[in-house]
This record gives structure tokens, sequence and C-alpha cells, in this order.
């Protein structure tokens, strides 16, 4: 726990107050300046409180407190998992150590990766059941209620890889959606070049009919998500009884909006064909203890998923593992007769099968075994979005947290935790072996690449085919899609199948072969996604790359994967995403791959596929990835801290041209750390340009920071008073912090902004050593 001495008066200590204490009084507020705010990702930063709104709370709990706040203590601190080696060549790293800690670090952008691509478990309830849930406060049925609780299975799961070693995760999730909700279908087969909408800084995704983007997520939606949060957090920031404690730079853990920025990214994939992370894995067909005829129920539930109204398209395997659950209510039914159906249940339907025992009446706060039902991380930015709106239009907005009895949460852990170890986790894994030993092995052989030749001329081709590309022997159909039989859609979902269950090799290797057949049918948007997680499988795979290797394979298949999606497919979202994954594994590499990330990390920006936040984060990014790099020596030779300074100015610019002032603070004051941590002499202090720029900058927070809280300040006393006694008590217990808001030319208050390294004349010595030309170039930001 880190001490308040940045606060405390000397001598003195702070007064500890009671929870309907701090509530009754006023905490009088003290001026807020550029150096009282915390620098760019410190390890335990804590962001502002949020006293308006008290009952939206909880829909701005992601970014409360960072993801993985960990301690200052460097003996309570896991090691960095950057890797270390050479800064002029390839690291020498054990990247199997960058997958195995991941879980111990929620928010950061690997664990992300590793908890979005994960098997998707379809809810298909009966109407029972969905009054039975609605009954106990969860108006979108067993779906709602399962959601939480999929996204950390309790206990070891032990997954066996392709050479049939078994690998235990402590970290792996499910995901839980609605049968049938998210389908995106695919555009029909054109000739040439897609037209583009125009893109003026990433909010085009071209709309269909309904008004949605045809790619499933929108990314104005994630944008304005977190905008929502900057939002929220920069008008209560004047709320705050003391400002954040100054920590220094932690590369390991980011900002908890870029966090909640890549999270919903990566969040309510569709279900496309030309990926099928999103296809569902297993479905839950669920019926209630009240069901009148459950065997009848059941079947119907079944006739309707495969071959009813309700049925997925015919680019989507039907032929998913289905998992029946009885629901008994525990207050009204009888477990005997439950019982009985469900041993009724295993003879007619298999072994998978679960009997859930939850109460049916509804949960408060009050109840003495009833505990918070977390909110779901990996929720759509659409549903997030209307989830905000809802609460700044009704005045009346109640609090969203749903509660629920321990009892209820304890059986649908193990409920969870048997379904996956006992029948997903096994169907996965024989599925994975059978496709691979039957369609997949037949390619990698001499055999299959003559029959890829003869395929590719037109020789020998699939007579079923309606669509012929460059040779009749095309499986690409002409509406945009390989059906589910098709040698190529077997293929990808064998490599999304072991991509899931973390066989990165198998992944690899798949997604590689795929890359060409896909190439020579035309079907850009499939050879889009199997180059991106071609990438991204290297990439977390546990062996270390070379210069060499990272560029003929690596580079080859982002370029590639960025050209389809972009220009051939108009997809920004799957180039946004392709980019932003590959900029955080690269960093994560270590060594010249930082170079690498930041490459890429500009070619994003470059493209203006993301918004005003984006743009922001991204810089911020590139921030922290210079700072990434680590340099040899006392001199650190090798290091990026200029660039990772420059970038940390122009993400303060970014973050003040849209008036969050809080962000740009914690980016300038990087910059300027930074800069002062230099050896003497090669800062900025000697160029002007650069020095009046970031002073600029400065000036212009200080002036919209004051203007801020003095209208805080007003409309605060116009509201209602202070009370005299907590004023005294106060001033008895806290020293006065001394502001140093003054603006250019207002006497004391400006000398003591002029710090350095931002000083605005050096001093006699300083200023004979730095008319010393030491032969080096140098721009205006050193």
């Amino acid at each position: 726990m880190q001490s308040s001495s940045h606060d405390s008066p000397p001598g003195g200590g702070s007064l500890p107050t009671s929870p309907v204490l701090s509530q009754a009084l006023r905490v009088k507020k003290s001026r807020h300046t550029l150096n009282d705010v915390s620098p760019l990702y410190s390890s335990e930063i804590t962001l502002p409180y949020r006293r308006s709104h008290p009952s939206a709370a909880s829909l701005y709990a992601s970014t409360l407190s960072p993801p993985g706040s960990r301690s200052q203590s460097p003996v309570g601190r896991p090691p960095s998992r950057i890797a270390s080696g050479s800064v002029f060549g390839a690291a020498s790293n054990n990247a199997l150590a960058l997958v195995s800690n991941a879980g111990d670090n929620p928010g950061d952008p690997l664990d992300l990766i590793l908890r979005a691509f994960v098997p998707h478990v379809a809810v298909y309830a009966s109407e029972d059941t969905d009054i039975l849930l609605k009954e106990k406060g969860f108006t979108r049925g067993l779906w709602e209620l399962l959601r939480p609780f999929g996204e950390r299975v309790q206990g070891k799961v032990i997954i066996r890889d392709s050479n049939g070693s078994s690998r235990t995760y402590e970290d792996y999730s499910i995901h839980f959606v609605q049968f049938g909700e998210g389908v995106v279908h695919p555009e029909p087969v054109t000739t040439g070049l897609r037209t583009q909408v125009p893109r003026s800084n990433g909010v085009s995704e071209k709309p269909s009919d309904k008004g949605q983007p045809r790619q499933g997520i929108a990314i104005a939606d994630v944008e304005a998500v977190v905008d929502r949060h900057l939002r929220y957090a920069e008008e209560s920031f004047f709320s705050l009884p003391q400002s954040p404690t100054s920590n220094g730079l932690d590369i390991d853990v980011p900002s908890p909006y870029y966090a909640l920025y890549l999270r919903r990214l990566l969040s309510g994939l569709p279900l496309t064909p030309h990926e099928t992370f999103a296809h569902p894995v297993a479905c839950v067909i669920a019926i209630s203890s009240r069901n009148q005829s459950p065997i009848e129920t059941l079947r119907r539930l079944y006739a309707e998923s495969s071959t009813g109204d309700k049925r997925l398209p015919n680019w989507v395997d039907g032929e998913f593992l289905r998992y029946y659950v009885l629901v008994h209510e525990e207050e009204r039914d009888d477990i005997t007769r439950s019982m009985s159906l469900f041993d009724q249940m295993k003879r007619n339907l298999g072994l998978h099968c679960h009997l859930l025992r939850i109460r049916g009446t509804q949960s408060v706060a009050t109840d003495d075994d009833s505990i918070p039902l977390p909110r779901s991380e990996w929720m759509s930015a659409s549903e997030e979005l209307v989830d905000i709106r809802r609460s700044e239009d009704q005045e009346d907005f109640e609090d969203p947290t749903r509660y629920i009895f321990e009892s209820d949460a304890t059986a649908i852990r193990t409920f969870i935790r048997e379904m996956v170890t006992q029948s997903i986790i096994p169907t996965m894994e024989r599925h994975v072996s059978v496709w691979n030993d039957q369609v997949a092995s037949r390619r990698r052989g001499l055999a299959g690449r003559f029959v890829g030749l003869t395929k590719r001329w037109g020789f020998g081709g699939n007579s079923r085919t309606s669509f012929a590309g460059p040779g009749s022997g095309s499986n690409y159909d002409s509406h945009g899609f390989y059906r589910q039989d098709a040698p190529e859609a077997i293929m990808r979902k064998l490599a999304d199948y072991a991509f899931m269950l973390r066989d990165w090799k198998l992944a690899h290797s798949t997604y590689d072969l795929l890359r060409g057949d896909f190439n020579n049918d035309k079907a850009w948007r499939y050879h889009a996604a199997a180059s991106e997680m071609t990438a991204i499988s290297l990439l977390i795979m546990p062996q270390n790359l070379t210069a060499k290797s990272r560029a003929e394979t690596i580079d080859t298949a982002f370029e590639s994967a960025f050209y389809s999606y972009l220009t051939r497919c108009s997809a920004p979202y799957g180039a946004l995403r392709c980019l932003s994954l590959g900029l955080e594994l690269l960093r994560l590499r270590g060594g010249s791959s930082v170079d690498e990330a930041a490459k890429w990390g500009l070619r994003l920006l470059e493209s203006k596929i993301t918004g005003p936040v984006g743009d922001a984060l991204i810089k911020e990014r590139l921030a922290v990835c210079y700072a990434s790099k680590q340099g040899m020596g006392t001199h650190r030779w090798g290091s990026r801290r200029r660039k990772s300074a420059l970038w940390s100015v122009l993400g303060a610019e970014s973050w003040a041209m849209q008036a969050k002032y809080i962000q740009a603070q914690r980016c300038l004051n990087e910059a300027r750390k930074t800069y002062s941590d230099l050896p003497s002499g090669t800062g900025i202090d000697q160029f002007a340009y650069a020095s009046a720029f970031m002073l600029g900058i400065k000036n212009k927070l200080n002036q919209n920071l004051e203007a801020d809280q003095d209208d805080d300040e007003d409309s605060d006393d116009q509201s209602d008073a202070v009370d005299e006694e907590s004023e005294a008590l106060e001033d008895n217990t806290r020293g006065r912090r001394i502001s140093t808001l003054g603006l250019p030319g207002g006497g004391a208050g400006a000398a003591s902004l002029e710090t350095a390294p931002l000083k605005a004349q050096l001093d006699a010595s300083e200023g004979e050593r730095g008319k010393q030309d030491t032969g080096e170039a140098k721009d205006d930001f050193g």
C-alpha cells in the first residue's frame, strides 16, 4: 500500500474518515496543476472517483481503476514481460514466457488477445426458462445470467495439442452468445477493387440497409464508448480530495482507456464466413423444471436450431455440440421429479446433460447470501453504448447492477466447468485430430502440392461449384463464401480450433497453407483474415524470430492482410484489428521487433482508420513502444527515449484538441520526465521551437483546467454550502497545497513553471556547454 506522504504536511498525518462521514462532509478542493497529475501509464494510477450520477457509476467500472493494478514496491511486482536481448539485432528471448503469465495481467494486450479468440457457446432456451429468469431479474434470459461466469472458467483446464502433449491453463474462458445473433452475411463476388467510402480519421464504415456496418463491428461505436469514459473522468476530476500520486512509467500496464479500446475492438465478434471464431462450438439447449413436456420441448428446440427457421446459414457447420440443461427451481419444484427427468434426458439425449439448481426468487443487495453479479467485460461496444445513452437520457436511471445468491453462483460455476472440461474441450480436440488427419495432412505432402497446382490452373476441379475463379476447380461460391463442407472451410475451422486450444504451431501452419488457396480463388476477405492470423499465431508461438524470418513472414503477412482488408474489401475494422494486435505482439518481442511494431503503428496512423480517440491512443502506445526499447551500457545506447518523448508530446497535442486535458497532462508530463532524464546537454532546452511548442501546450492545459475548476467551484457554491466544522477539521489535518498554475507573466507562479527541462534560459555554465558543437545531428525535439 502506498503512503500518502505526497499530500500530508511534514510531521503530520491524515485522520481516517468513516464512509458515512466522507459522504456527509464536503472535502475542500485544491487546484490541480500540471505537476500534480501522474505520468502516463503508472503502475497504480487512481483514476478520478466519479461522484456525479451515482447510479451510472457501474457503467464506467472498467476504467475506475486500471486492470491489473500492482504494488509500487519492486518486491511485489512480477518481472517485465518485455523480451530482452541485443538492441541492434534479434532478441534472444524465451517467447514462451510471453504467454505463460498472460493471465496474471488482466487488461494486458496479450491477455486480451487470448481471452477474445475463445470458444463461443450459443444459448437457446425455452419460453418457460426465459420466464423463470425474468422473475429473477434477468430480462434477457439465461444468456444474461451465464455470460459473466464464462469469462473465467474456475480451476485448471487441461488441453492436449496435436502432438499429444498436455498443458494446463488457469485463465481459460468461453463466451456465451445468443443463438442466431450477430450474423453478418457475405457480399456477392464482384470483379475489381471495391469502392471505398472516403475516410476522415476513421468514422467510415460501409453501411447496410439497417444503418449498421456490414462488417459487424463499427469503429465509431468503439470510439464513442471510450470517449464517454474519458468525458466522465474529465467532468469529475476536480471532485478529488487529493491529486493522484506521481509514479514512474510502467510499460507493462496499459492505460485503462487503451485496454478498454482494445477490449471493445475484440468484443462481440460477428458471425461471418471468413473466420469461424464466432461460430458456435456448442449450443446450450435449456428447459426449466416447470415444463410440462420436457423431452418433446428439447427435441423441438434441437430441430429448430438444426433445420427450422432458427437454423444458421449454410456456411456454418451445423454439427456443433448440443448440451442439454435442465434448470431446476429450488423453492417451488420437486427435486425428486427433476432428478427423474434428468435421468430420462441422459438416456434419450446422451451424456452431454446437466442439472442446474438455482433459486427462483430475485436476489437483492440486502439478502444475507447475495453477491453482486459483475458486468460482462466482453459486451459489444454497441451494447455498452446503449446502456450509457440510457443513463444519460433517463433522469430516474437505476443502477444496472444485478445480485445473485451465492449458492446460485456456485452452481453456475460448477456447471460451466463441467461443460468445458468434460464436453467442449474433448469435442474440439477430437475434431482437430480428425480434420488434421483427413483434410490438412493431404495438403501438406507432395501430392497435396500437386493437387493445389492442378486446382490453380483449372484441372480436376469440383463439378458442383457454381463460381469459376482463375480455375474451374474453385470451391468459392459466387455469393462470397465457401460452403461448410468445402476443404477450405474445414481447414479454416481447424486452424481456428487449434488457435482457441492454444496449439499455435498447428494453427500457424494451417493458416499459412490456406493463404495460397484463398489467393488463387481471389477470396480476398478470407485471404486477409488468414494472413492476419498467420502473423499473430507466429508471434505468439514460443520460438525466437530472426530479422530475416520476421521480414519474410510477418511483414509480408501484415502487408497482405492490411492491403486486402482496406483496399480490396473496404473493411477498415479488420485492418485496424490486424495492425493493433501486431503492434502489441511485436512490442512484447523486444529487441529490433520494437522498431517493427512502431512501423506498423505509424502505418495505422497514416491510414486515417481510427477516429480522434483512437488516434491519440495509438500515439500513446507508440510512446510506450519506443520507451520499451532497452539500451546498452550506462548511456543506454540503442534506446529510443527521444522518440518516446516525441510521441508523448504528439499524444498530448491530440488529447488537448479533444478537450481531454487530464490525458494530455499525463502525456506531457511523461515527455518532460523523459527529456529531463536524458544526459546533460541532449534535452530540448537548446531548441527554441520545441520548447515553445511544449510550453504552449502546457499553458493551454493550465488555462483550461483553471477555468474548468473555477466553473466547478462556482456551481458547487451555489448548490450547497461547505460545513464549517469539516473545513476546520481539514485545515488541522492537511497542509495547504501551493498552486503552481501561474500563467506566463504571472509573477512567481509563472516562474515556478519554468522548471527543467523547459527552462526559459540556461545557466551560465549550461549555456557555455550548449554552445559547444558535439557534431551530432539534432532536430527540434532532440
